[in-house]
Protein backbone atom coordinates (compact mmCIF):
# COMPACT_ATOMS: atom_id res chain seq x y z
CA UNK A 1 0.00 0.00 0.00
CA UNK A 2 2.90 2.47 1.16
CA UNK A 3 4.62 1.69 -2.09
CA UNK A 4 1.19 2.41 -4.34
CA UNK A 5 1.38 5.44 -2.81
CA UNK A 6 5.21 6.20 -3.99
CA UNK A 7 4.34 5.17 -7.49
CA UNK A 8 1.38 7.42 -8.18
CA UNK A 9 1.49 6.42 -12.06
CA UNK A 10 0.72 2.77 -10.66
CA UNK A 11 3.20 1.37 -13.75
CA UNK A 12 4.10 -1.57 -11.71
CA UNK A 13 2.68 -3.90 -9.34
CA UNK A 14 3.92 -6.66 -6.74
CA UNK A 15 2.80 -9.89 -7.50
CA UNK A 16 4.37 -12.48 -5.58
CA UNK A 17 7.13 -12.54 -2.72
CA UNK A 18 9.53 -15.57 -1.70
CA UNK A 19 9.90 -15.59 2.05
CA UNK A 20 11.95 -19.05 2.76
CA UNK A 21 10.45 -20.45 0.29
CA UNK A 22 7.22 -19.95 1.35
CA UNK A 23 5.60 -18.22 -1.83
CA UNK A 24 2.76 -15.39 -0.56
CA UNK A 25 0.59 -13.45 -2.96
CA UNK A 26 0.82 -9.98 -1.36
CA UNK A 27 -1.86 -7.78 -0.65
CA UNK A 28 -2.24 -3.92 0.61
CA UNK A 29 -1.36 -4.62 4.47
CA UNK A 30 1.67 -6.82 3.03
CA UNK A 31 5.23 -6.30 4.16
CA UNK A 32 8.40 -6.61 2.56
CA UNK A 33 11.04 -8.22 4.84
CA UNK A 34 14.50 -8.71 4.88
CA UNK A 35 15.98 -11.02 2.25
CA UNK A 36 12.65 -11.22 0.63
CA UNK A 37 12.39 -11.82 -3.01
CA UNK A 38 9.92 -9.95 -4.75
CA UNK A 39 8.45 -9.95 -8.25
CA UNK A 40 6.93 -7.22 -10.11
CA UNK A 41 5.34 -7.18 -13.31
CA UNK A 42 5.68 -3.38 -15.07
CA UNK A 43 5.08 -1.45 -17.86
CA UNK A 44 8.30 -0.31 -19.69
CA UNK A 45 7.59 2.95 -18.30
CA UNK A 46 7.97 2.19 -14.31
CA UNK A 47 11.21 -0.40 -14.61
CA UNK A 48 13.64 2.16 -13.95
CA UNK A 49 11.31 3.04 -10.46
CA UNK A 50 11.22 -0.59 -9.74
CA UNK A 51 15.04 -0.55 -9.48
CA UNK A 52 15.48 2.22 -7.47
CA UNK A 53 13.13 1.14 -4.88
CA UNK A 54 14.95 -1.97 -4.68
CA UNK A 55 18.40 -0.36 -4.64
CA UNK A 56 18.87 -2.39 -8.23
CA UNK A 57 21.07 -1.01 -11.32
CA UNK A 58 19.91 -1.74 -14.85
CA UNK A 59 22.56 -3.77 -16.45
CA UNK A 60 23.38 -4.55 -20.03
CA UNK A 61 24.21 -7.41 -21.48
CA UNK A 62 26.73 -7.64 -23.99
CA UNK A 63 29.17 -10.72 -23.23
CA UNK A 64 27.94 -14.40 -22.45
CA UNK A 65 29.79 -17.56 -21.84
CA UNK A 66 28.56 -20.75 -22.48
CA UNK A 67 29.64 -23.98 -21.25
CA UNK A 68 28.25 -27.43 -23.10
CA UNK A 69 28.10 -27.73 -26.89
CA UNK A 70 25.04 -30.08 -26.83
CA UNK A 71 21.98 -29.53 -28.43
CA UNK A 72 20.55 -27.01 -26.15
CA UNK A 73 24.04 -25.23 -26.23
CA UNK A 74 23.96 -24.87 -29.87
CA UNK A 75 20.34 -23.33 -30.17
CA UNK A 76 21.18 -21.24 -27.13
CA UNK A 77 24.42 -20.23 -28.74
CA UNK A 78 22.95 -19.82 -32.23
CA UNK A 79 19.86 -17.42 -31.12
CA UNK A 80 22.48 -15.35 -28.35
CA UNK A 81 24.74 -14.79 -31.10
CA UNK A 82 22.09 -12.56 -33.07
CA UNK A 83 22.69 -9.61 -30.31
CA UNK A 84 25.21 -10.58 -28.02
CA UNK A 85 29.03 -11.75 -28.04
CA UNK A 86 29.09 -15.25 -27.26
CA UNK A 87 31.96 -17.44 -25.76
CA UNK A 88 31.08 -21.35 -25.90
CA UNK A 89 33.22 -24.06 -24.43
CA UNK A 90 32.85 -27.32 -25.05
CA UNK A 91 35.38 -30.38 -24.07
CA UNK A 92 34.67 -32.37 -26.96
CA UNK A 93 37.24 -31.84 -29.54
CA UNK A 94 35.27 -33.43 -32.84
CA UNK A 95 32.24 -31.56 -31.30
CA UNK A 96 33.99 -28.08 -31.57
CA UNK A 97 34.65 -28.48 -35.26
CA UNK A 98 31.29 -29.26 -36.14
CA UNK A 99 30.06 -25.96 -33.53
CA UNK A 100 32.52 -23.41 -35.21
CA UNK A 101 30.96 -24.79 -38.43
CA UNK A 102 27.66 -24.68 -37.93
CA UNK A 103 28.05 -21.26 -35.84
CA UNK A 104 30.27 -18.75 -37.15
CA UNK A 105 29.13 -15.80 -34.69
CA UNK A 106 30.24 -17.62 -32.14
CA UNK A 107 34.04 -17.96 -30.67
CA UNK A 108 34.09 -22.29 -29.65
CA UNK A 109 36.91 -23.25 -27.11
CA UNK A 110 37.91 -26.84 -26.57
CA UNK A 111 38.16 -26.53 -22.81
CA UNK A 112 37.37 -28.02 -19.16
CA UNK A 113 34.77 -25.35 -18.16
CA UNK A 114 35.35 -26.05 -14.52
CA UNK A 115 39.29 -24.85 -15.04
CA UNK A 116 39.38 -21.74 -13.07
CA UNK A 117 42.58 -20.40 -14.82
CA UNK A 118 41.13 -21.13 -17.93
CA UNK A 119 37.88 -19.60 -17.71
CA UNK A 120 40.29 -16.13 -15.90
CA UNK A 121 42.68 -16.57 -19.40
CA UNK A 122 39.02 -16.61 -21.50
CA UNK A 123 37.86 -13.27 -20.12
CA UNK A 124 35.44 -14.79 -17.86
CA UNK A 125 35.77 -11.35 -15.03
CA UNK A 126 34.39 -9.26 -18.36
CA UNK A 127 31.57 -11.40 -18.81
CA UNK A 128 28.16 -10.15 -18.20
CA UNK A 129 26.21 -13.74 -18.15
CA UNK A 130 27.14 -17.30 -17.62
CA UNK A 131 25.26 -20.02 -18.86
CA UNK A 132 26.11 -23.71 -18.19
CA UNK A 133 24.05 -26.60 -20.28
CA UNK A 134 26.30 -29.41 -20.11
CA UNK A 135 24.62 -32.56 -19.66
CA UNK A 136 25.79 -32.63 -15.77
CA UNK A 137 23.32 -30.95 -13.26
CA UNK A 138 26.17 -30.42 -10.09
CA UNK A 139 29.21 -29.33 -12.74
CA UNK A 140 26.10 -26.81 -14.23
CA UNK A 141 26.07 -25.19 -10.55
CA UNK A 142 29.46 -25.44 -9.23
CA UNK A 143 30.48 -23.34 -12.92
CA UNK A 144 27.57 -21.15 -12.21
CA UNK A 145 29.34 -20.72 -8.73
CA UNK A 146 32.80 -20.24 -9.87
CA UNK A 147 31.71 -17.52 -12.28
CA UNK A 148 29.89 -15.68 -9.88
CA UNK A 149 32.86 -16.05 -7.25
CA UNK A 150 34.75 -14.09 -10.27
CA UNK A 151 31.95 -11.50 -10.29
CA UNK A 152 30.22 -12.17 -13.22
CA UNK A 153 26.84 -10.72 -12.30
CA UNK A 154 23.87 -12.89 -14.16
CA UNK A 155 24.61 -16.93 -13.87
CA UNK A 156 21.93 -19.28 -15.48
CA UNK A 157 22.46 -23.19 -14.81
CA UNK A 158 20.71 -26.04 -16.74
CA UNK A 159 19.55 -29.15 -13.13
CA UNK A 160 17.70 -32.15 -14.26
CA UNK A 161 16.87 -32.30 -10.48
CA UNK A 162 13.65 -30.21 -9.56
CA UNK A 163 14.57 -29.96 -6.00
CA UNK A 164 17.56 -28.02 -7.11
CA UNK A 165 15.28 -25.23 -8.37
CA UNK A 166 14.18 -24.23 -4.69
CA UNK A 167 17.62 -24.17 -3.91
CA UNK A 168 18.97 -21.43 -6.44
CA UNK A 169 18.91 -18.27 -4.01
CA UNK A 170 20.42 -19.71 -1.70
CA UNK A 171 23.48 -21.62 -3.28
CA UNK A 172 23.93 -17.63 -5.28
CA UNK A 173 22.75 -18.88 -8.86
CA UNK A 174 20.88 -16.61 -10.59
CA UNK A 175 18.50 -19.18 -12.23
CA UNK A 176 18.11 -22.57 -13.26
CA UNK A 177 16.26 -24.37 -15.71
CA UNK A 178 14.87 -27.56 -16.43
CA UNK A 179 13.57 -28.94 -19.17
CA UNK A 180 10.75 -31.11 -17.61
CA UNK A 181 8.80 -28.26 -16.26
CA UNK A 182 9.37 -26.36 -19.48
CA UNK A 183 7.92 -29.40 -21.32
CA UNK A 184 5.24 -29.25 -18.56
CA UNK A 185 4.43 -25.93 -18.82
CA UNK A 186 3.82 -26.29 -22.92
CA UNK A 187 1.45 -29.62 -22.21
CA UNK A 188 -0.56 -27.57 -19.76
CA UNK A 189 -1.14 -24.46 -21.49
CA UNK A 190 -3.16 -27.07 -23.99
CA UNK A 191 -5.19 -29.00 -21.02
CA UNK A 192 -6.16 -26.04 -19.00
CA UNK A 193 -9.96 -24.86 -19.14
CA UNK A 194 -10.54 -21.26 -20.34
CA UNK A 195 -8.65 -19.20 -22.96
CA UNK A 196 -5.27 -19.69 -21.71
CA UNK A 197 -2.82 -17.67 -24.30
CA UNK A 198 0.32 -19.01 -22.30
CA UNK A 199 1.62 -20.30 -19.09
CA UNK A 200 4.83 -19.99 -17.40
CA UNK A 201 6.27 -20.68 -14.06
CA UNK A 202 9.10 -18.58 -11.97
CA UNK A 203 11.87 -20.56 -10.41
CA UNK A 204 11.25 -21.59 -6.47
CA UNK A 205 7.54 -19.69 -6.53
CA UNK A 206 4.74 -22.05 -5.88
CA UNK A 207 3.02 -20.15 -8.33
CA UNK A 208 1.85 -20.10 -12.52
CA UNK A 209 1.77 -17.09 -14.47
CA UNK A 210 -0.73 -17.27 -16.74
CA UNK A 211 -2.24 -15.81 -19.85
CA UNK A 212 -6.12 -15.41 -20.36
CA UNK A 213 -8.48 -13.87 -23.73
CA UNK A 214 -11.56 -12.66 -22.22
CA UNK A 215 -14.46 -13.81 -24.40
CA UNK A 216 -17.70 -12.08 -25.12
CA UNK A 217 -19.07 -14.89 -22.51
CA UNK A 218 -16.35 -14.78 -20.28
CA UNK A 219 -18.02 -13.97 -16.54
CA UNK A 220 -15.60 -10.61 -15.99
CA UNK A 221 -16.39 -8.96 -18.99
CA UNK A 222 -17.54 -5.59 -18.21
CA UNK A 223 -16.47 -5.89 -15.32
CA UNK A 224 -14.40 -3.59 -12.93
CA UNK A 225 -11.76 -5.55 -10.74
CA UNK A 226 -12.85 -4.38 -7.54
CA UNK A 227 -16.48 -6.04 -8.14
CA UNK A 228 -14.91 -9.82 -9.46
CA UNK A 229 -14.59 -12.56 -7.03
CA UNK A 230 -11.14 -13.10 -7.49
CA UNK A 231 -9.43 -15.68 -4.86
CA UNK A 232 -6.93 -14.31 -2.17
CA UNK A 233 -4.36 -16.75 -3.09
CA UNK A 234 -4.19 -15.55 -7.10
CA UNK A 235 -3.12 -11.73 -8.01
CA UNK A 236 -4.02 -9.74 -12.20
CA UNK A 237 -0.43 -8.86 -12.89
CA UNK A 238 -1.60 -6.51 -16.05
CA UNK A 239 -3.81 -6.72 -19.15
CA UNK A 240 -2.65 -6.14 -22.86
CA UNK A 241 -5.43 -4.17 -24.96
CA UNK A 242 -4.83 -3.95 -28.48
CA UNK A 243 -1.13 -4.63 -28.07
CA UNK A 244 -0.67 -2.17 -25.13
CA UNK A 245 0.82 -3.39 -21.67
CA UNK A 246 -1.94 -1.77 -18.84
CA UNK A 247 -1.19 -2.59 -15.10
CA UNK A 248 -4.27 -2.52 -13.64
CA UNK A 249 -6.09 -1.08 -10.14
CA UNK A 250 -9.42 -1.84 -8.60
CA UNK A 251 -11.57 0.76 -11.11
CA UNK A 252 -10.17 -1.25 -14.39
CA UNK A 253 -12.94 -2.55 -16.38
CA UNK A 254 -12.31 -6.12 -18.47
CA UNK A 255 -13.29 -5.76 -22.46
CA UNK A 256 -13.38 -8.98 -24.93
CA UNK A 257 -10.14 -9.37 -26.57
CA UNK A 258 -8.19 -7.82 -23.55
CA UNK A 259 -5.47 -10.44 -22.50
CA UNK A 260 -4.85 -10.74 -19.00
CA UNK A 261 -2.18 -12.01 -17.28
CA UNK A 262 -2.54 -13.64 -13.94
CA UNK A 263 -0.20 -15.05 -11.74
CA UNK A 264 -2.20 -18.12 -9.39
CA UNK A 265 -1.00 -20.23 -6.77
CA UNK A 266 -2.02 -24.04 -7.70
CA UNK A 267 -4.70 -24.58 -5.38
CA UNK A 268 -6.97 -21.84 -7.06
CA UNK A 269 -5.99 -22.02 -11.10
CA UNK A 270 -9.30 -23.74 -11.45
CA UNK A 271 -11.71 -20.64 -9.90
CA UNK A 272 -9.32 -18.06 -11.87
CA UNK A 273 -10.10 -20.80 -14.75
CA UNK A 274 -13.48 -20.44 -14.30
CA UNK A 275 -13.94 -16.61 -14.72
CA UNK A 276 -12.93 -16.95 -18.31
CA UNK A 277 -14.90 -19.57 -19.67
Amino acid sequence: MDLSHLNPDHNFITVAILRNNETIIPRGNTEFKMDDHAYFITEPSGIDRVLSFTSKERRNIKNVMLLGGSKIGFHTAHKLSIKYNVKLIETDKERCFDLADMLPGTLVINADGSDVELLKSEGIAEMDAFIAVTGNSESNIISCLLAKNQGVPKTIALVENIDYIHLSQKVGVDTMINKKLIAANFIFRYIRQGEVLDLTSIHGVDAEILEYEVTESSKIVEMELKDVDFPKSAIVGGVIRKGQGFTTMGGFQFKPKDRVVVLSKPECISKVEGLFK
